[in-house]
């Protein structure tokens, strides 16, 4: 590999590098408290949690100021979220970034996993995913979107994608776009190389699925990353997302 992608690690040679979990919220009060402790050992463990905020209306900020190393206000949208995260990570020395859902709930030694990804050469990355959920649609829904990922190289953000810092530095990091900005960063990292793909699962809320139905959002987000791939402009697709929401 070339270019950032073949650079060590910053932290000095033979020096572990630290992980920064990154994690967009917004109005998750409710169920909060719980997903942060579990996060809890990670940073236990030396890993930097970073919670941005995209103006919530009820108490999620103090909720996370309370539970994690940094919480603090963005301007809304996970693009921008995200890369508000990512510059508080480097500032606390952060190597490489993990971006989390407030919905998806990492394996025990997701931290260890990682790392020793990167320690074998992954400049990037992501987890297999599996949705919370009994129905038997969502083992081939999750089978499906694990497989694509695999044979595509693009992670999604439901499957807790992770990068080495210099290298999401140098690629720019989230394009300023509303939606499919994880299929947008998946591609621009692929120039440097696949991404290592983690047979340990994520696991992440079913709730979309339950509230909108599953062939429902099947069939929308099919529509949305087909008409993303032909050139469609991601804000017209995010008012089209929206949209169907409410109209669910």
């Amino acid at each position: 590999m070339r270019g950032a992608a073949a650079e060590a690690p910053a932290g000095g040679a033979g020096a572990r590098p630290r992980l920064g979990i990154v994690a967009p919220v917004l109005d998750e009060a409710a169920a909060l408290a719980p997903w942060l402790a579990t996060l809890q050992p990670f940073r236990a463990r030396g890993a930097q949690l970073v919670i941005v905020d995209g103006g919530s209306g009820d108490a999620t900020l103090d909720i996370a100021r309370a539970r994690a190393d940094l919480a603090f206000r963005a301007p809304r949208g996970r693009a921008a979220q995200m890369n508000a995260g990512a510059a508080a990570c480097r500032a606390a020395g952060a190597d490489v970034l993990l971006f989390l859902h407030a919905d998806t709930r990492l394996p025990e030694d997701a931290d260890a996993l990682v790392l020793d990804a990167v320690a074998r050469g992954a400049a990037w990355g992501r987890f297999d995913v599996r949705i919370d959920g009994p129905q038997a649609m969502l083992r081939i829904v999750e089978r499906a979107m694990n497989l694509r990922s695999r044979l595509t190289g693009i992670a999604t953000g439901d499957q807790a994608l992770f990068v080495r810092r210099d290298l999401f530095e140098a690629v720019g990091g989230f394009p300023a776009i509303p939606l499919m900005e994880d299929v947008a960063l998946s591609r621009a990292l692929k120039r440097h190389g696949r991404p290592a793909c983690l047979r340990a699962r994520v696991v992440t809320s079913a709730r979309r699925w339950h509230r909108h139905g599953i062939w429902r959002t099947i069939f929308l987000m099919w529509r949305l990353r087909a008409a993303y791939c032909l050139g469609a402009d991601p804000a017209r697709l995010a008012d089209r997302y929206g949209d169907d929401r409410r109209d669910s």
